[in-house]
């Protein structure tokens, strides 16, 4: 008779552990959901902020010096952070190999390169709609 509900309690234990573990998982699997949502909105947010900061630059740099336009603007702003990077790169301790562009075309290029992206996108939005 004891083995017999020595037998019950361990299979009533056995499913008590069972659902634990599958709510333990489901917490997880939501905690995950919400952290990478939260993920997500803090990345549009500090995109949003970058682009506004950048039209703030643009709009000062313009008018503060005469004849720039805001193509100008954004090409200097795209060739600090060019260089930018390369430094960074460098200084590196660990750094793997990099195969880079570095003639002073390649900002042009990546320059074109992301106004043919926003053309690109623009087009396909509009298509969309």
């Amino acid at each position: 008779m004891n083995e017999i509900n020595a037998a019950q309690r361990e299979q009533v234990a056995a499913s008590a552990r069972g659902e634990a573990e599958t709510i333990l998982k489901v917490k997880q699997a939501e905690a995950e959901a919400q952290s990478k949502a939260l993920q997500g909105q803090g990345i549009a947010n500090q995109r949003k902020a970058i682009i506004e900061g950048l039209k703030e630059s643009v709009e000062a740099f313009s008018a503060a010096v005469e004849g720039t336009t805001p193509k100008d603007v954004m090409m200097l702003v795209l060739v600090t952070q060019y260089l930018d990077t390369m430094k960074e790169i460098g200084t590196q301790d660990r750094s793997n190999t990099i195969f880079v562009s570095h003639s002073p075309a390649a900002v042009g290029d990546l320059f074109r390169q992301m106004q043919e992206a926003v053309m690109i996108g623009q087009t396909a939005a509009s298509i969309a709609k």
